[in-house]
């Protein structure tokens, strides 16, 4: 989860690495530190807290350095705490090292340094023991030292390593977790993610699993687990930085809120011809393929996951084909039944999600058929996948996923479309009613947006509260689901989601007077069934906010307040009705004075299992 920078060349490195960590601050943000050398010598400053705590504490520090690494820390092993932060270094000071994952066998290493070799250690983080690790090989050789730690190493790593003696190189491995390499002129970088790098570089290597790079000041090679070199082909970044700004707007999220009208269009028509018909990005799945399968597995996290819900029953109902979804976290150690005739659909908003990563590849080791649905053009999601099915929802800074979110269910409605019209299942008419109802999700979107004063009004009356339960059916069950994962994670509000005609059966013992119920009931067949769960949580005195169809007006009748959405088909609704549940999280948060882009205890990528 942690962001890693690390520059060489003749430039100013202290400065250049701290901008870069305040782009991957969406990482981890519990403390920062920079390693540079200096005169000399390696220099260490390290904080707990923001960016701003360290550039603060360095300000008057006077560097001259050409070569160094920062990293930016969403905490595992040990607090957060200046001793814990990273940059970690040997005893003496001549090797320092950063890192974002996990060294699954830390204990082992830790206690072998002590009793072998009498290291004494600092902190409580696993990170520390590479260090050291790296610090016990050397023998004039950084390479070969990087090579013979991580033979001992077991886990997750994106490292980068400098080291005094060898003030001219800087080494960086990978291993499970993100790295990236950008090219520059007279000048070379590494970094856990792309924005960190787009001020100074546009040609990039993305470093693949178990390779090792060393960089210097006019010169990139890779090597492969073999100490072997390879050859890279040159990523061309070809997205405005400007992208990933604020855009005048108070936060991320709330930029990335109103952009689901331009990442819904664009994920959409890129895929229409003129004919309006779906375009798979190259894709090949014929009819022959598709009948071969007899299961489609979705795998995902958080709220990818919450968009495979809603994937599972526009493929059930449109391709005629039983689908499982699963937790990533779960999946592997479950034994699932996955073959040749699986089709393995696996979402990720980063692509490197490592725990649908790992369940990707246990899928491929048995056979299936990978389609990965990703925002981020050459992650390892996408690079691993069979097929690749990219969102355009631009660049998401927000740890809180929004557009992500709906131009992944935009991916899963054209997926599950062309497979039922490819399969003759769904018929021309269907096929049409469908495209020109996602056609018009944008305008319907703005329209929803346009009710943003009224939703902040609710807000006002709510943002008190300490819990909220949230219910819906059918489809509106899933969206329930991540209306109040954003809710939570940003306002920290304890947020609960429940299909509605589960509340008999248990939850209902929590609904007493006032208890906020935020019911979604936008399923037009299940209207009447919703508007009895309504009645039933107003009978033990539930305050409630209601969200429908602007045509359902008989909802008002149950509930205290109502949101409306434009009419659409039922099947379309999770693409309008999440939009009012974002921003009635993002109102709710902003009134608590909560730290709306970087909630607490959260990152944006999920690199650690």
């Amino acid at each position: 989860m942690c962001g890693i920078v690390g520059y060489i060349g003749d430039g100013n490195a202290s400065e250049i690495i701290i901008d870069g960590l305040k782009k991957l601050e969406y990482r981890g943000y519990d403390s920062s530190g920079i390693a540079i050398f200096n005169k000399g010598k390696l220099e260490v400053r390290k904080y707990k807290g923001r960016i701003a705590n360290l550039e603060a504490a360095i300000a008057g520090e006077h560097f001259e350095s050409k070569i160094g690494i920062g990293h930016t820390r969403w905490a595992t092993h040990g607090a957060p705490s200046d001793v814990n932060a990273h940059p970690h270094s040997n005893m003496d000071q001549s090797i320092a090292i950063v890192h974002n994952g996990i060294i699954e066998n830390y204990v082992e290493l830790k206690e072998w340094l002590i009793k072998e070799h009498q290291v004494a250690f600092n902190s409580e983080t696993d990170t520390e023991v590479i260090a050291h690790l790296i610090s016990v090989f050397y023998e004039g050789d950084l390479v070969d030292a990087v090579y013979k730690a991580v033979e001992k190493m077991r886990g997750a790593y994106g490292i980068g390593v400098i080291c005094s003696k060898e003030p001219d190189k800087m080494v960086a491995v990978r291993k499970d977790s993100p790295l990236v390499v950008g090219l520059g002129e007279g000048c070379n970088f590494i970094a856990s993610d792309i924005p960190a790098l787009l001020k100074h570089v546009r040609k990039i290597y993305l470093i693949e699993n178990n390779e090792t790079v060393v960089l210097t000041e006019n010169n990139v090679k890779i090597y492969n687990a073999d100490r072997k070199e390879v050859k890279r082909e040159v990523f061309n970044v070809t997205w405005d930085a400007d992208a990933a700004e604020k855009e005048g707007y108070d936060h991320f999220m709330l930029k990335e809120i109103h952009e689901q009208p331009k990442g819904i269009y664009e994920t959409l028509n890129r895929r229409l011809d003129d004919n309006g018909m779906i375009k798979l990005d190259g894709i090949s799945l014929t009819k022959e393929e598709l009948d071969r399968f007899n299961k489609v597995y979705i795998v995902a996290c958080g709220t990818a996951y919450h968009a495979g819900l809603v994937g599972k029953f526009v493929i059930e109902k449109l391709a005629k084909i039983p689908v499982e979804i699963d937790v990533a976290s779960e999946f592997r150690y479950r034994d699932p039944f996955v073959d040749d005739k699986t089709l393995f659909i696996a979402i990720s908003q980063s692509g490197e999600t490592l725990d649908t990563l790992a369940a990707l590849r246990e899928a491929k080791n048995k056979g299936a058929r990978i389609l990965s649905i990703v925002n981020v053009v050459g992650s390892s999601v996408a690079r691993e996948s069979d097929d690749v099915f990219y969102t355009w929802a631009g660049p998401e800074i927000a740890v809180a996923s929004t557009k992500a979110y709906t131009t992944q269910l935009v991916c899963l409605y054209l997926i599950a479309l062309y497979m039922g019209y490819t399969k003759g299942v769904v018929e021309d008419a269907t096929y049409h009613k469908y495209i020109e109802e996602l056609k018009a999700v944008p305008d319907k979107l703005r329209e929803v947006l346009a009710q943003e004063e009224q939703i902040r009004n609710i807000a006002k009356e709510l943002y008190k509260r300490e819990q909220v339960f949230f219910i819906g059916r059918g489809l509106d069950s899933g969206v329930s689901y991540e209306g109040s994962l954003k809710l939570k994670e940003i306002s920290y509000i304890n947020s609960f989601a429940i299909a509605a005609g589960e509340l008999k059966h248990g939850t209902i013992a929590l609904i007493e007077q006032d208890t906020l119920v935020i019911a979604l009931a936008t399923q037009d067949r299940l209207f009447e069934k919703m508007l009895s769960n309504i009645q039933e949580v107003k009978a033990r005195g539930a305050y409630v906010i209601g969200l429908a169809k602007e045509n359902n007006r008989e909802i008002e009748k149950q509930s205290n307040r109502v949101i409306y959405i434009p009419e659409c088909m039922d099947e379309i609704t999770p693409l309008l009705s999440v939009v009012p549940l974002q921003i009635l999280a993002y109102d709710i948060a902003k009134l608590r004075g909560c730290d709306i882009d970087k909630p607490k205890n959260l990152a944006k990528s999920v690199t650690v299992e």
